[in-house]
């Protein structure tokens, strides 16, 4: 970014001169006063553990230009902007920069693997230009906005992910963005602690609302409700599916991937069919499983409107990588490791489940699992539920780790799971218990084909822990 001190002041309703700031530049936000450069804006973040406060003069001795603060800071000798609210003020320099970009503005959101898809998304359009995206999952009210105010400003796509979990998240998110294209991939239980009362899909689709003139909405089709929560915001929207239905954007999976693909590093991609602008043909992609035609579906219709023609398309999709911990295999011995370590929800669980399960292919499975968090009064009803889905995969073993044991114990037991179960605390139980697992044969029957252990839970529980004892 490149925005004037004073400029700030403007925007943020303040005074319009400040001493000796008239022409000062700020080129960065930061919010960790370490990161502090000559030309940043050091924006002090009230938070439950420490203050921002507490760190603006650190940050000026790094060499901070000015500081964003909720009240007057004595000693601080350069110009402190003044607000009531930090955060949302640090949205309204991120949309006063959002206002100067060129860029075609794409918005992300759903409940499961959108920051896969933006990560995915990304890869593919740069393929037609410069482009911006926000880092991993960074896309929260704080995040978000330095997000945008990081880019240079010639960018020519911006794909920024909107994650919310509290009412009116969306609102602060999307008059940032103001998208040209806004993207939302699914919703399903989800932070329903925080969105319960409307319900997810109506708190997502909320995002078409923020438009921007001419913008357009991108919508999953196989989600009824989400559907249903578009329509009702009366914006220009299409469809797209990954089901089957029948939406102008659509992908099935197809398997995967033939041995030997252009640029497939290994068995970890699929196959998927795809229909894009009327016409009909296969892609590769780094996803193994149903739940990826998805978000091949919604990556291929984003390029497509912002103008890639078909064949970097599927070159775009073939040379993907996924992000860290998601669905990342490694091999460790006679066992595949499959890290999907990053967060869960039951939308998210299942479909690892599902896809890890296609993944063994008759081979042992053995399902590495945590509590899934945020869901309020649905919890226990979400956790039997996982029970029962698991007993219909039949995995070899089970290892759970968190909260909610004794509510996937239920849905297991119901469901006539009768396999071994263990619960962990750590990483060294988890050792033990795999090695038991290796005295009950799980090993033996591995020894031939190989086997398949997927690791998902929610981020508290750490289960990149358990991955890295295993591969060690």
């Amino acid at each position: 970014m490149r925005i004037t001190i004073n400029e700030a002041a403007v925007c943020l309703g303040l005074p319009g001169t400040l001493p000796d700031a008239e022409n000062t530049v700020l080129t960065s936000v930061v919010t960790d006063s370490r990161e502090a450069r000559p030309g940043a804006l050091f924006v002090c973040v009230p938070g439950s553990r420490v203050d921002g406060h507490d760190f603006a003069a650190a940050a000026v001795r790094q060499g901070a230009a000015a500081v964003l603060a909720a009240g007057p800071l004595p000693g601080i000798n350069v110009p402190v902007l003044v607000v009531p609210d930090t955060v949302k003020a640090l949205g309204q320099l991120a949309g006063l920069w959002r206002d100067r970009t060129k860029a075609r503005v794409v918005a992300v959101t759903g409940t499961a693997g959108k920051t896969t898809l933006k990560e995915v998304l990304a890869q593919v359009l740069s393929l037609g230009g410069k482009t911006a995206r926000n880092a991993m999952n960074h896309n929260n009210q704080i995040g978000m906005p330095r997000a945008v105010l990081g880019t240079d400003g010639d960018e020519k796509f911006w794909i920024m992910e909107a994650g919310i979990s509290q009412q009116g998240d969306m609102d602060d998110l999307g008059s940032v963005l103001r998208p040209d294209i806004a993207v939302v991939l699914n919703a399903g239980t989800g932070h329903t602690e925080g969105l319960g009362e409307k319900g997810v899909a109506w708190h997502k689709a909320r995002l078409l609302k923020y438009l921007a003139k001419g913008g357009k909405g991108l919508v999953c089709a196989d989600y009824p409700d989400l559907v249903r929560e578009a329509r009702a915001t009366e914006t220009d929207i299409c469809f797209f599916s990954g089901s089957g239905r029948d939406a102008e954007f659509r992908a099935v999976y197809a398997g995967a991937a033939p041995q030997g693909a252009a640029v497939t590093p290994s068995d970890a991609y699929g196959l998927y069919r795809l229909w894009v602008g009327g016409r009909e043909f296969d892609v590769t992609a780094p996803f193994r499983g149903a739940y990826g035609a998805e978000n091949v579906a919604a990556v291929a219709a984003v390029a497509h409107m912002l103008g890639l023609d078909l064949q970097a398309i599927r070159h775009g999709l073939a040379q993907a990588r996924m992000p860290a911990q998601r669905f990342n295999q490694v091999q460790a011995g006679s066992w595949l490791l499959i890290d999907d370590t990053y967060n869960a929800n039951p939308l998210s669980m299942g479909r690892m489940l599902d896809a890890a399960a296609e993944r063994a292919a008759g081979r042992p499975f053995v399902a590495v699992l945590g509590a899934m968090l945020e869901l309020g009064s649905q919890a226990a009803m979400e956790h039997e539920a996982l029970g029962r889905r698991l007993a219909g995969l039949n995995p070899s073993a089970i290892v759970w780790k968190g909260l909610h044991a004794e509510d996937v114990r239920k849905g297991l037991t119901l469901a006539g799971y009768a396999g071994p179960w263990q619960v962990v605390t750590d990483a060294g139980e988890f050792m033990k218990t795999w090695q038991t697992l290796q005295d009950y044969g799980l090993e033996n029957k591995a020894a031939k084909s190989g086997g398949v252990v997927l690791f998902k839970g929610s981020r508290s529980n750490r289960l990149e822990t358990l991955v890295a004892a295993l591969s060690s």
